[in-house]
């Protein structure tokens, strides 16, 4: 594997700036009922079309968001008839934001405060998922000021641990590029389908500001 360029740190790599995020989004949605930025919202549909065209996964699968923030993700899907929902974000104030919205919505979603690289002997329920959805959370561990290197292997082992044999792990990133994102989580997922994201034209090539993958675990 070649050496990975990290990425320049940033203030979206730190905890700080998402307490304050999601801090700032609970008071507007309790003052106005806005649940919040929607990150990748083009995106996030088209992964939402391919879940559910997939025979991979079933409304009975166990599925789990990573950096699940206000929980926009998880509530398409239960409004889809999923029923075996979670969702874990390491802001304390995302998760009282997520769960505010779904008792609004009255969707059954679990929510636990779990910090995926740190879990300090914390366990999840169930311990392992049919599929695990990443949008934006492996982006902002690698703008992390410090040691993004080596939290992102510790990313990449946390969630092969927590994916089900044959389950599958569904990223999408808007800093890593498809070989990029092969290369760097092939010792433990095999690439099942490259989900065609939106593009745009510059310069006269077509290219896309969004990569979404989703890998299957390795045996």
């Amino acid at each position: 594997m070649s050496k990975v360029t990290e990425l320049p740190s940033s203030q979206l790599g730190t905890k700080e700036y998402w307490d304050n995020q999601y801090e700032h989004e609970l008071t507007n949605f309790e003052n106005h009922g806005d649940i919040g930025e929607i990150w990748f919202e083009d995106s996030m549909d088209k992964v939402l079309q391919w879940v559910l065209d997939t025979d991979l996964v079933t409304t009975q699968s166990s599925v789990i968001d990573i950096g699940c923030g206000n929980g926009a993700f998880l509530l398409n899907l239960a409004a889809e008839g999923f029923t075996n929902l979670y969702g874990i974000d390491y802001s304390q104030k995302a998760i009282k934001l997520a769960q505010a919205v779904a008792a609004q919505k009255e969707a059954n979603i679990t929510y636990k405060h779990f910090d995926i690289i740190n879990p300090d002997g914390e366990s999840l329920v169930p311990n392992e998922y049919d599929l695990c959805h990443d949008k934006g959370t492996y982006d902002a561990i690698s703008l992390c000021p410090d040691d993004p290197s080596g939290k992102r292997a510790a990313y990449v082992k946390a969630v092969h641990h927590m994916t089900r044999q044959d389950g599958i792990f569904l990223i999408i990133s808007c800093n890593w590029t498809q070989e990029e994102l092969v290369e760097q989580f092939s010792e433990y997922f095999m690439v099942e389908h490259i989900i065609p994201m939106p593009t745009f034209m510059f310069g006269g090539k077509v290219g896309s500001r969004v990569t979404s993958i989703a890998f299957k675990k390795k045996i």
